[in-house]
This record gives C-alpha cells, structure tokens and sequence, in this order.
C-alpha cells in the first residue's frame, strides 16, 4: 500500500468515518493529521507512514492469529455458529470446544476441521491462516457465557482461543409489560438538587427523590425522572455538572441525606457537632440560598459523615453489616472507585494536582506498586469513600422503593451521561477502553462554528470488544439499579459519536463508529434483567436509519415539543407522535416554558454576546412570538384550546393545555419538567456557558411538600387526566 493508504485503512479498520456531512448539508472529508490523532489516541501508533503501516500489520495480524475474538453476540433468530481461526495445519486436526452457560449448563463437542471448510484465509511471518465456522447448540439461553476452543493435532493441542459469549433479546423491556391500561403514564422530572425540603442540608437529596415520589404518585404519576445520579469528585465539590462524571458506575455521595442516617442515633460527637450555633448558622445559610452552594454543603455533610463512619466501625452491629454485604457485592469495582477518591483527595487537596494525569507517574498506573502501597498505608481512608458509596446506594435504594410502595409502575428513571470526565476514576482504572488523546464533542454547526468540546473522554471501540464490553454492561447494570427506567444520553452514541483530537493546533475531528449491533443487544438483555425501560435520547443529527433500528429495539424515542415541527415549521399534530416515545415540552437544556414563551431564553443569549450582529436579536425574538402563534394554531386544531384563545399571557389554563396537547399524543411517556410546574424562567443548563450562567444550580422557589399546592401544577394534571379519561 501507499503511504497515505495505509493511514487510510487503518483508520477505517479502528472505525474512523471518512467523511460526515454538516449540518448545512457540506460533505466534510476527514484529513490524514485527524485520522492521525484519533488512531493514536485509540493506542496505535501512526505518527509516520511506517508507524501506521506497522499498527495496521499488528492490528489486522492480531485478528488472524487468535483463535477467537473476545467477545461474540447473537440475538434471537442469529444462526447459532460463530467463527475461528487457525493456523494450517500438515497433519490431520481436529477442534473440542466447551460452553459454559452462566447457570452451569456444560455443552462440548469435537469435529475434524476438514468438516468445517474455511470461509478466508491470510498470511503472516510464512504461516498461513484459515477461519472457520463452527455451529453451536440451538436453544441456548440468554445471557454471559464461556466458549472455549482447542485445535488438536497428533495428540497435542497446537492451538485454543476463548471468548465470552453473550446471548441476548432483541429487544428491550416495553411499556405495555411495565404499565397496565395500554402501557402508557406520565411523570415528573427534576433535578434533584433543586430540590427544597424542609431537612435537606441545603441541596436536594436521595431522601427528598423518595418524598417527591410520593407526592407525584398522589397526582397519578408513573414515573419521576432524574438527572445523571454518577460518582463525582468529593474532594472538590465544585465540579458539579452532574454530565461531566467522574464514573457513570458509582452514585455521587454529595446527595446523601446526612440528617436522616440510623447512625446518628450512636454517635453523640456528631450530634454535638450538628447542634452547634456555628453549624446551625451555616446550615440555615445554604438552605435559604436560591441555589446550591456546593462546597458549603460538603463542608457540612463531610465531617458529620466522618464522625458517623468512625462511629459505625467501633458500633458495627446489622447496618454495618450491611455495608460488609455491599462491599462483597461490589468487589473490586468498588474497591478501585474509593481508592480513586482517596488519591484524588491526597493530590488535589495536598498538591493542587487535579487530573490524575498530573499525579506522579507512578501513582497513574492503578495496578502499579505506588498504589498497592497508598491502599495499606490508607486503608481506613480508602474504607470512608467505600461505606459513603453504600449509604447512596442504600438510600437510593429505599427512596425508589417508595416510589413503588406509593404505586409508581416505573418509579426512577435515572440518566446515563455519554461518557466520563477524562480525569476520573474510570478513566484512570480503564485506561486501555476510555480513550485519553481525543474528547466527545460535536461537529460544527450555526450557534458553534468550530464545534463543541463537551470535554469527556469517549469508549474506544476497539477496546469495548477487547475488554468482552464489561465496563458497558456494569455502567448499564448501575443505571438500572433502583430504576424502572433509564435515559441514555445521546444516544446516537452506539452508532457513531464525534471525537475531537486533545492535541494543541489540531484540523477537527472526524465521526468514529461502534459496534451498535452488539451494544443494543447487551442493552436489551439487561433492559429485561433488570425489568428496566430504556430511552434514548436522540435530539439532534440523527442517522438515516437509526430511528427505526431503536425502534425495532424497544428503545424509545425522545421528542420534544420544541423540536416537532413540519417543514412550514408549524408544529406536528399530537397524533403524528411516534407511539414509541417519551414526550415532553422541555428539557433541562432547553428553555422551560415560560422562558420559552416569553423570550427570556433569547435576551438571556443576547446579554452573553450571541446575537450581536445588527437586527439579529429582533429577528430571533419576532420568529419566536411567530412560534408561539404556530403552536397555538395546532392546539386549537386539536381543540385543546378556544378557538379566541391568544398568545399574549401564558396562563396556568394555557400551560395545562400545552401539556394536554402531548397528552393526546400516543407517546408512551409524557414527561412534565418540575420548573414548568412551579413556573420558572430560568432553565437548569444554558449550553455553551460555564461561569457566566449559574448552571446546575438553581433550586425551586418552593419545598416538595407545596409543589401540588402550585397552580400551574394543578393546571397541568387536570388537562393529563382529561386527556386520560378520553383516550
């Protein structure tokens, strides 16, 4: 091959797309210096045409010389055979293969590999290599199994290989299995930290997700959606954005309900502590303060929950034994998770070192020597991070079986964010699957000419399937938990997802493909596992195609109000919504209804500098009073509203009809953001901004217990139980 068709191949063989198109419809071609960066970054060197000739050599040699890949995935109605290869062979051969299936079940044969003629063959350093197809056992059950196989030859084994093998529904766990009287529900969704009640410490927590539950389940809500619950960094609680995790497999401990732990019934110190005029003083200041104050909240909860811990460990007694449990249950992930937190600590607070990039060399590598002895020396340390995980998880845990006791068919929905922070636990312990030189991000477009870095590091796909997709399938399995219902972020994510190179002076980025076929398929099989729905978040450019693939999944769509037009922009009737779906006027990104209908939203942009060319702001709001018009001429199509109905105020009659309107949707899921129920007009996340906008702060001007008193509120459940009552 050629120089440049080496890079060329290569970046195609690690899923590297050649081209994507804007969204001005302009066909992009992907340089060689882009395909350069992301190759490196996935860990094949191609800094030189003989860099990338060598990686492409090894890669497509790795490939041939193992007897099997690492992982292989069928779903119902695949043909139950997998392929193999081997090296030719002079004598006669045969193969014996063992599967294991992961209830116990054992399955073996033998077959004379001149039975199985080859499908492909290749050649490296003079030997020659076949592949195979070897067929399996039909009937086999769903679920993680072990496939082993030797190439016997003269009596020896001169070659074996080993894989997981995973077998998986079709498609995922749906509504109509999940909620009686057609499947369909409505619910609520907040970001919990909003949330006010009257014995929170000054932040919403998984107490408060259990009250909310409750009360939503009193106005006949199914489901309470919830923003992204991950491990975060305790150490520095100003890194709050709960998209930007610190491992999408932990839950963030800053949500802890401190004042209602058992333990404080044994631990006098801490009640001392809390008592104190000086505790009281800052505990009242965070709870009157209009949004969260992050670090004087963990200044709070921190040094009660380290009182309590050194409490628990001399008392112990049945809760610490529970936590013993939960330790087993959790095993080295946990492990790994709460030396990370104990390092990062030692660095950031100690050192001022915040990515573990930063860290001492020998402290990057988590398998090293320097880390074995950090974990002795800080052994009991390292225990605090690992008990704080299992009060989140405990008392997660009892706020959704609240919500089942109070007759949610759902319960939590709980969001997956698309990735982890590069400077994180996950991406420290999975150095070899999350991919450190390139970040998620996406492709230019009219509000971002040169793209947005999100500054998360990606999944290599090429180490998804090396690793038998085990760090994908604990991520989905810890989302699940304690959920009826997950979101999953972006979720064009399994088909394609924009990488954008770290390296200074870089020409862009470029798409980078995964394995969908298998990773949607993992998702249903835990999807009904865990008797979990999933939703897939799929605003912005969709794929031709993927739709329908989720669809065919059972993985719902995500359609919002804002977003549903026709092409003279007017906004779609309520019975063209797909069935399959979650509907909602809003999210947490997107203007709430009253900063929507009021053009807060668009001064709020122009006052950050984002409408600054002349005329810009005035036409941007009068095609905004336009939108409010169109969509009143739907609703009174669908005579949701009078026909002499204006759109002058945005009335509580007005709010509850613009929801009535997605009620009448066939949408699966209506979901009812909790500002829109208290009126807010100030939405949760402004994209694009970082300090100039208070985001992931703001909490609601009311406690949880008076949000049914809220007029909006009520407006909003009558016209879904009117709509409910017709349908």
């Amino acid at each position: 091959m050629t120089d440049g068709a080496d890079l060329d191949r290569l970046a195609e063989l690690v899923g590297i797309e050649p081209f994507y198109h804007d969204i001005w419809g302009n066909r992009r071609e992907i340089g060689p210096a882009t395909k350069r960066d992301l190759v490196q970054a996935m860990g094949f060197p191609a800094g030189t045409p003989e860099e990338a000739a060598d990686s492409l050599y090894r890669l497509r040699e790795r490939e041939w010389r193992r007897m099997l890949t690492p992982v292989l995935v069928l779903g119902d109605g695949d043909s139950p055979e997998i392929d193999f290869t081997v090296p030719t062979q002079t004598d006669p051969a045969g193969i014996t293969w063992t599967l294991s299936e992961e209830e116990g079940d054992v399955h073996w044969g033998e077959q004379p590999l001149a039975e199985l003629p080859p499908t492909g063959e290749a050649v490296f350093d003079d030997v020659r290599y076949t592949r195979h197809k070897l067929a399996l056992p039909a009937g086999l059950s769903h679920g993680y199994h072990r496939l082993a196989i030797q190439l016997n030859a003269d009596g020896a084994v001169v070659h074996e290989g080993a894989a997981t093998l995973i077998l998986a529904p079709n498609s995922c766990l749906t509504p109509d299995e999940m909620v009686e009287g057609g499947g369909q529900t409505w619910g609520v969704g907040v970001q919990l930290y909003a949330l006010r009640s009257p014995g929170n410490w000054g932040i919403g927590d998984y107490t408060d997700a259990g009250a909310l539950a409750e009360q939503a389940a009193k106005l006949g809500a199914g489901v309470v959606g919830l923003n992204p619950l991950h491990a975060m960094f305790p150490a520095d609680p100003n890194h709050n954005s709960p998209y930007s995790p610190g491992n999408r497999g932990f839950l963030n401990t800053l949500y802890i309900d401190v004042g209602g732990l058992p333990e404080l019934e044994h631990c006098a110190e801490a009640r001392t502590l809390i008592a104190g005029e000086d505790f009281q003083q800052r505990l009242r200041a965070v709870r009157e303060s209009s949004l969260v104050n992050y670090p004087a909240v963990s200044d709070l909860k921190m040094p009660v929950l380290e009182l309590l811990f050194q409490s628990a460990r001399t008392v112990q007694g049945q809760r610490w034994d529970g936590f013993l449990l939960f330790q087993r249950e959790m095993d080295d992930a946990l492990v790994r998770q709460a030396t990370f937190d104990a390092l990062h600590e030692h660095f950031f607070k100690g050192q001022g070192k915040w990515m573990w990039q930063e860290w001492p060399e020998a402290f990057r590598d988590p398998e090293g020597e320097a880390v074995a002895r950090f974990r002795e020396d800080n052994a009991e340390r390292i225990e605090f991070f690992q008990w704080l995980q299992w009060l989140a998880d405990d008392q997660l845990g009892t706020a959704a079986h609240r919500a089942r006791t109070a007759g949610m068919p759902i319960g939590f929905y709980r969001d997956l964010a698309v990735a982890n922070h590069p400077g994180g636990a996950a991406a420290w312990y999975a150095q070899s699957l999350i991919v450190q030189g390139a970040n998620v991000g996406s492709p230019p477009d009219m509000f971002s000419p040169d793209g947005q870095n999100w500054g998360l590091a990606p999944l290599s796909p090429i180490g998804l399937i090396e690793t038998a997709y085990e760090s994908f399938i604990q991520g989905l399995r810890a989302n699940m938990r304690h959920a009826g219902a997950i979101r999953i972020d972006h979720v064009m994510a399994l088909q394609h997802l924009f990488w954008i190179p770290s390296r200074p002076g870089h020409e862009g980025g470029a798409y980078v493909t995964y394995p969908m076929r298998d990773m949607v398929r993992i998702i249903a099989l835990e999807s009904r596992r865990n008797r979990c729905l999933v939703i897939g978040e799929d605003l912005g450019t969709v794929p031709e195609g993927f739709r329908p693939a989720m669809q065919e999944a059972g993985i719902l769509s995500y359609r919002v109000l804002y977003f549903e037009r026709g092409k003279d922009k007017g906004f779609i009737a309520p019975e063209h919504y797909p069935r399959d779906a979650l509907v909602s006027v809003t999210t947490h990104d997107l203007p709430t209804l009253k900063g929507w209908w009021s053009g807060h939203d668009i001064r709020v942009r122009a006052e950050l500098g984002q409408y600054a060319a002349p005329g810009a702001l005035d036409a941007e709001l009068a095609e905004r009073w336009t939108d409010r018009e169109r969509l009143l001429s739907s609703m009174r199509w669908a005579r949701v509203v009078p026909q002499e109905t204006g759109s002058e105020h945005l009335t509580p009659e007005l709010v509850g009809a613009i929801h009535g309107y997605l009620a009448k949707s066939p949408g699966r899921i209506l979901m009812v953001q909790v500002e829109d129920i208290v009126g807010e007009i100030d939405q949760p996340n402004l994209p694009g901004t970082v300090h100039q906008h208070p985001n992931w702060q703001r909490k609601l001007p009311v406690t949880i217990g008076e949000l049914s008193d809220a007029p909006l509120g009520r407006s909003i459940v009558e016209a879904i139980r009117r709509q409910q009552q017709r349908a």
